[in-house]
Parts: C-alpha cells; structure tokens; sequence
C-alpha cells in the first residue's frame, strides 16, 4: 500500500499531552488533533502489525507494508509523539517499537465536536482496510481448509433498539473476545490446533431525519422475509471447483 510521506508536522502538538496507558487497558481519547493522527492508512497499519508482534522496528514495519523504512520511521515518530507507541528495549543496533496500552479507542464527545468528524476520517479508512482484508479471505476461501471454513461466518442483523440497549449491546460486542485474552503476548495459552482469527463488527442505528413526518413502519408483506440475521456461508473448496 503505497503512501507517501507527508512533511513533518512536529510543529503541530497534541491539544493536551496524551495520559499513559496502562498495559492492560485500551489508548483511549477525544483530542481531535490525537483521533486524526491515526487516521492514515499506513500509520493503522504498522500498529496492527505491533499488535500483532508485539513489536517491530521501522525496517520491519517497511517490510510488512511494502514502504520504505524513512517512511515507516517518520510515521512511527509521529505514533510515538501522540502517545500510541513506545521505544522498545533495544536489541544491539536495533531500535524496535511496541504500542502503548493495550488497543486503541477513538471516542466522539459532544463537548468537543470536531471529535465527530475526526472519529468518522479514521472510521473510513479502518472500514476500507477491513473491507480488503474480508475481500482478501473470500477470495481465498477455496484453498483453506474445511474445518476453518466451516467456523467462519458473516452475520448481518436488523432490529428495534432504544439508545440504552444500543449502548448495551456496543459494549457486550467490544468484550466478546475477552475469553482469548493474553493469547498474542503468551503463545503458552494458545490451544493446539489455534490460528490468529479476526473479527469486525459494527453497532449503529439507522440514519433518522429529525425533520421528516412521523410515520409508522409498514409491517412485512404477507410471505416476505422479516428482517433479522442474515447469515453468509462460504462454500468449500470442493464445492468451488465444481
């Protein structure tokens, strides 16, 4: 993914000094300034390859993302300098990098608007990203093995909610994978047989018109489908070369 280098913006300070993370708790913030740091493409996409590893070094991170290095230290540079990465212990002559805290939450708050539009910036581009690497696995699909296939799912769900439940229903989604944690830092709790896995999921309510009339939801056609789940279901190899 190739990007190029924008000029160094060290002029351009955080509103507020961004607050260490504790290990085990998410980098979370409302700065404007801080939400749009991360919204570039190559800057998400060397923390998920620090996620992943743990840690890496700026000849590392140009490696994964096909970058050159200048680039992957600039942006590293700019990471650190917002608070959502960290030297690491130096190895000899190389000088690696680790996230700070344990995730990253962007979050929109009503007292600081432009919050909104810099959580949306970075929510495109992570919406992007995600949508390539979905497209990535269909199109693998063929060649990996059933089992994996066959505990793999796309799921898509309409309903009814109040702003509570929504809330509700957000965080459950965040916590759901809460019983792998520690599996990527201690390969010891990885069960035999485990692979890296991934999960993208997004909680919204429909778009409302406050200036629209009120008007009641038509029910369902005699014989039409209610909305609710929708489930997609890859088909095996075999099944592909058919």
């Amino acid at each position: 993914m190739p990007q190029t280098t924008p000029p160094d913006d060290a002029a351009h300070q955080p509103a507020q000094p961004p607050l260490p993370a504790q290990r085990d708790e998410a980098v979370t913030t409302s700065d404007p300034e801080r939400i749009r740091a991360l919204a570039h493409p190559l800057r998400l996409a060397i923390l998920d390859l620090l996620d992943d590893e743990g840690q890496a070094t700026a000849t590392r991170c140009a490696e994964v993302t096909g970058e050159s290095v200048a680039s992957c230290s600039f942006h590293l540079r700019m990471l650190a300098k917002y608070g959502f990465v960290e030297p690491a212990e130096r190895v000899g002559r190389e000088k690696p990098w680790k996230p700070v805290g344990a995730g990253r939450t962007s979050r929109y708050d009503p007292e600081q608007p432009e919050s909104l539009r810099a959580a949306g910036e970075l929510a495109r581009i992570v919406v992007g990203q995600e949508a390539a690497r979905i497209t990535h696995w269909i199109d693998g699909a063929p060649r990996q093995p059933h089992e994996w296939l066959l505990a793999s799912v796309m799921t898509k769900s309409s309903f009814w909610a109040t702003p509570a439940e929504l809330a509700e229903l957000s965080r459950e989604l965040q916590a759901i994978t809460d019983r792998f944690e520690g599996r990527w830092a201690h390969p010891e709790l990885r069960p035999e047989g485990s692979r890296p896995a991934r999960l993208f999921g997004v909680v919204n309510a429909d778009p409302f018109d406050p200036d629209a009339p009120p008007s009641a939801a038509a029910p369902p056609a005699p014989g039409a489908p209610t909305p609710g789940s929708v489930t997609i279901e890859l088909p095996t190899g075999e099944e592909a070369d058919a």
